[in-house]
């Protein structure tokens, strides 16, 4: 039997998919073959099998620098990945975009209540409790900068600043936080990758700001 987030993986898929920068696609045995969205499965130069194969397609971008952000658009290309079945599939999605698949099941069962920008910062101790200290002017640029989807984050953004509901930043645009929207800007049908909280590494930026680095 699936559990929860197989069962909306199963829903989403269907024949074909899209996530982030991944193509999905069904085998006639059951299987699923996943590639970037730039290639084609037939003509790559490597082909892995096995979710934990995922991890290391993951680890760095085209040039071999490290990726420390999974959902940065920098996923390499030249590759194709063979997994078995649905089980397999999530765990390889996991690899690729951590906690992802499981964020989307959450949602669609109306599970998820995204804490502000703020209220994460305010929640941060040590080194990162200046963060706290950082102002709207500062946030609007520094996580502009940091999550827009050309070149940044290609998560939909589904928490906002303060407690009074406004937008993470005024400089990103209405659809970085619609999931329906394909994030890479292909405009096709794709799994939304949602950003219910704001990360470790944005947490840093804005440190940094705050401390003038």
């Amino acid at each position: 039997m699936l559990d929860p987030v197989e069962q909306v993986l199963a829903a989403e898929i269907g024949e074909n998919c899209c996530i982030g920068e991944v193509f999905i696609s069904r085998t006639p045995a059951g299987g699923f073959i996943l590639c970037h969205r730039d290639d084609e499965p037939k003509t790559v130069a490597e082909v892995f099998h096995g979710a934990e194969a995922a991890a290391e397609i993951a680890k760095h971008d085209d040039a071999g620098n490290y990726r420390p952000l999974k959902t940065a658009p920098t996923l390499r290309h030249g590759w194709c990945l063979e997994v078995v079945d649905l089980g397999e599939l999530r765990h390889a999605l996991d690899y690729l975009y951590p906690g992802r698949a499981a964020m989307l099941a959450a949602w669609k069962r109306t599970r998820l209540a995204p804490p502000p920008l703020r209220a994460t910062l305010d929640r941060q101790s040590g080194m990162y409790r200046v963060a706290a200290k950082i102002s709207d002017k500062q946030i609007d640029e520094v996580v502009w900068s940091f999550c827009r989807s050309d070149g940044g984050c290609l998560r939909t953004i589904l928490w906002r600043r303060d407690g009074t509901g406004a937008p993470a930043s005024t400089k990103l645009p209405p659809q970085k936080f619609d999931p329906s929207h394909d994030q890479t800007g292909r405009g096709e049908r794709a799994i939304p990758l949602l950003c219910q909280e704001i990360c470790h590494l944005l947490v840093n930026e804005c440190r940094k700001v705050v401390k003038g680095e």
